[in-house]
């Protein structure tokens, strides 16, 4: 009974391939807006 499972550093780099600058920079500006908004409703910008 043999398992072929690749180490989980090869499935992330598969995955960050796939996903590409795009996808990238859509989650770093997605995770910089759910600090900043709270921030300034904080602040009473918002």
């Amino acid at each position: 009974m043999e398992t072929n499972q690749t180490p989980p550093k090869k499935d992330f780099r598969s995955w960050l391939k796939r996903l590409g600058w795009a996808g990238f920079f859509f989650f770093l500006i997605k995770g910089l807006l759910w600090l900043i908004v709270p921030y300034l409703i904080a602040k009473g910008i918002f």
